[in-house]
């Protein structure tokens, strides 16, 4: 017996699945490069947002175009991709269609002629979404921050399930011993067996091409995933788990600010007194973010999560009336200045290094910070609950408490805050002449 193909598929295998999981590593890795934030609450509901959400879609279909055929991709491609089982079986111990001996013949045409079917679906809903990017242009794909490779990259992973899909139904077409078994699985794959005549040893050679090319396909895939926007179908189920609980208009407030004005408005206090030592070592080394490290590994996970699908950009108020702002390049710059410090660690031997850079400026500039109104229209139109938001709202706590770079409108209405106890220019003696203004 020759095993020379059996061995040679295992190599592939064994390289695929070790890239993939090299680089599993540097991405988690490069996420705990964030600030630790304990997130153990309410498992309950967290268990209940990613069934619901990541796993049922229920984001996704309030758009329902785009969301019911995002879901055919979804179920057809995870549920196609059980048969790579079968070619594994196959590949490692050199036998042909492995189901066909150990499950009976009826489950495994339903089986195999349900693949076929979902294969023919997912064939068709990339299309449409190739149409709707490449030829309708839906305008949510050709914003500034798309161009370059996050625009190729949405076409890129079209073509690769399109070959795929292609792979796996010619694969069955070509295959005698399975079209001739009487399963009724080849319910999609009966009508292109035609197309490549009846001749035994051109059928073996199309079957063995396609089947080699498609699980080489699934690897090329998986290790693709990386690299690409299309992680969330990874990452969608932490993100949607560890995703906000409490209301979208609640923010955080800040430990050490809080102390202080309790302090301020606590009579018996002695403004002189030096701190406790317990609430010294409380005190933020640095206010806010200006860079990667200093945002949460959650708010590293959001970055990676991300979809570039530009609802959160088509729902941002700022954006639509021409301001800079676009939650959706917030979360792009977050990820590639995150790839670009990995990237730096790997170079330094696991030390980052100071490259003059930082996401704040070189990556989001002020303007499109001090452009969001705070709305959270992106986080309730992200599919997949990615809250740019918070990373908004960091880098402002920065530039205001460690630059005191806010806009002038700003900074006038927290000084009369912080003179009149009101943000109007009035003292509290006098705070009533607005009535007679």
């Amino acid at each position: 017996m020759n095993y020379l193909p059996n061995i040679i598929f295992a190599i592939i295998l064994v390289v695929g699945i070790g890239y993939f999981v090299k680089n599993v590593k540097k991405l988690f890795r490069n996420i705990k490069l964030g600030k630790a934030k304990d997130i153990s609450d309410n498992k309950s509901q967290r268990w209940k947002n990613m069934a619901m959400i990541a796993l049922g879609q229920s984001k996704m279909v309030k758009r329902p175009v785009s969301g019911f055929f995002h879901i055919i991709v979804y179920v057809g491609f995870i549920i196609i991709n059980i048969e790579v089982l079968e070619i594994i079986i196959d590949g490692l111990f050199g036998t042909h269609r492995i189901g066909l001996s150990v499950l009976p013949k009826s489950l495994y045409g339903f089986l195999i002629g349900a693949f076929e079917i979902l294969a023919a679906l997912v064939f068709v809903a990339v299309t449409v979404f190739w149409i709707r990017r490449n030829i309708i242009k839906i305008k949510r794909f050709f914003s500034a921050e798309m161009k370059g490779w996050p625009k190729n990259d949405g076409n890129i992973i079209l073509y690769f399930e399109m070959v795929l899909m292609t792979l796996f139904l010619v694969m069955n077409a070509t295959d005698l011993a399975f079209q001739n078994a009487g399963t009724g699985g080849n319910v999609i794959s009966q009508f292109i067996s035609p197309i490549f005549g009846d001749n035994p040893e051109t059928l073996h050679v199309i079957e063995r091409s396609a089947w080699w090319l498609h699980i080489i396909g699934i690897l090329v895939f998986l290790n693709y995933l990386y690299f690409s926007k299309h992680l969330h179908i990874l990452l969608a189920f932490p993100n949607t788990y560890y995703a906000k609980l409490t209301p979208k208009g609640q923010f955080p407030n800040n430990e050490a600010v809080t102390k202080e004005v309790k302090l301020m408005m606590d009579p018996d206090a002695d403004p002189y007194a030096a701190p406790p030592e317990s609430d010294a070592d409380e005190t933020p080394e640095k206010f806010g973010a200006s860079d990667v490290q200093d945002l949460s590994w959650l708010n590293l996970l959001n970055a990676y999560s991300c979809t570039e699908c530009g609802r959160c950009t088509s729902e941002c108020p700022a954006n639509l009336t021409g301001k800079k702002l676009s939650p959706r390049k917030i979360m792009m710059d977050t990820r590639d200045r995150l790839e670009e410090v990995g990237k730096n660690i790997d170079a330094n031997k696991g030390t980052f290094v100071d490259d003059g850079k930082q996401l704040l400026n070189d990556y989001i500039t002020p303007e499109e910070l001090w452009a969001c109104t705070s709305c959270n229209a992106c986080v309730e139109a992200c599919p997949i609950s990615i809250d740019p938001l918070n990373i908004i709202m960091e880098m402002r706590n920065y530039l205001v408490m460690e630059q005191s770079a806010a806009p002038m409108e700003l900074n006038s209405m927290m000084t009369n805050i912080e003179n009149n106890g009101a943000p109007w220019p009035y003292n509290q003696q006098d705070r009533l002449n607005w009535k007679n203004e």
